[in-house]
């Protein structure tokens, strides 16, 4: 099954020059780039990328209150407004400089683009992944710093994720249709 998936490196993937290593990691396993661009994200594009979802802001919202928790600590904040909170934080990373978007394509892509970019937390993401082997942030730090979590990479997680997320950052007549050499290998059928 051909899947695409939008993946943005963020703003400190960008900035400690690790663009190059990260987009060989994805090329290097038979995914494909169809669409690829340097964007200053405004707070159109952020606040759509990051969307004002209540369910999405709750969970988030939760997860940070639990951990907060877990260090004795106590919010004057519903989970709704904790969750709030951190979807203006993520906005506001992602608009402080350029983010690199890409379009990759490829043989079960979605999944197989999030084994490569590891867990969430850079300090649960194995090694051999791109946050196992370049992040070095932890939920604590930033939540000390009052800050999101800075682990390099944004992948869709789901088909209707990447669609709707594609259509922030691409126009429709900037992703492009192409076949690399080993495609033919890959999709051809063997003669009975």
């Amino acid at each position: 099954m051909i899947e695409k998936s939008l993946v943005m490196l963020k703003p400190d993937a960008v900035q400690r020059g690790l663009v190059g290593e990260i987009i060989t990691r994805f090329e290097k396993c038979g995914l494909k780039l169809i669409a690829l661009k340097m964007v200053y994200a405004n707070e159109k594009m952020a606040g759509e990328h990051y969307e004002d979802d209540e369910a999405w802001l709750k969970s988030v919202g939760e997860k940070t209150l639990k951990s907060y928790e877990k260090k004795g600590l106590k919010l004057d904040r519903t989970a709704l407004e904790q969750g709030q909170v951190v979807r203006k934080m993520l906005m506001d990373f992602i608009s402080m400089s350029p983010v690199v978007a890409m379009v990759i394509e490829g043989h079960n892509a979605i999944a197989h683009i999030r084994k490569i970019v590891g867990a969430t937390a850079p300090s649960d993401a194995a090694p051999g992944t791109i946050r196992g082997d370049y992040a070095f942030d932890s939920y604590m730090l930033a939540d000390d710093s009052n800050r999101p979590v800075q682990n390099l990479i944004h992948a869709s997680d789901s088909k209707e994720s990447a669609e709707r997320e594609i259509k922030i950052w691409f126009k429709k007549e900037e992703i492009h249709a192409w076949e690399r050499l080993d495609e033919s290998l890959l999709y051809r059928k063997i003669k009975e």
